[in-house]
């Protein structure tokens, strides 16, 4: 972090092979604040065509709420808006490790 002092820094990972997480993590011990996320992991990168999907901001959201962050993100509201997301998007490849996430789990 020293050479990037005064540049703002802002992590933004696919789950390649499932380490989009961890590299979240990795970033935290670095220093880094900000993060970009996707609901359900939806997109992908336009120029790596078949790239995996984005971190998924519900496991962003659950991790960072379970390492005592308070990122603002009210976990049953959005349970609800990525159940939502699936239904509106049936036929799109989503993904993310809460994947039984239910509105009345939390």
């Amino acid at each position: 972090m020293e050479l990037a002092r005064s540049v703002p820094l802002i992590g933004h990972f696919h789950d390649t092979r499932g380490f989009g997480l961890a590299n979240l993590v990795a970033a935290i011990d670095e220093g880094v604040k900000k993060f970009d996320s996707s609901l359900r992991g939806l997109g992908g990168c336009p120029y790596a065509p078949g790239a995996s999907g984005n971190i998924a901001t519900e496991d962003c959201a659950n991790l960072l709420q379970s390492m005592g962050y308070d990122t603002g993100i009210n976990l049953k509201k959005l349970a609800f808006l990525c159940k939502l997301l699936e239904n509106w998007l049936p036929n799109e490849r989503l993904h993310g490790k809460l994947n039984d996430l239910n509105p009345t789990n939390f």
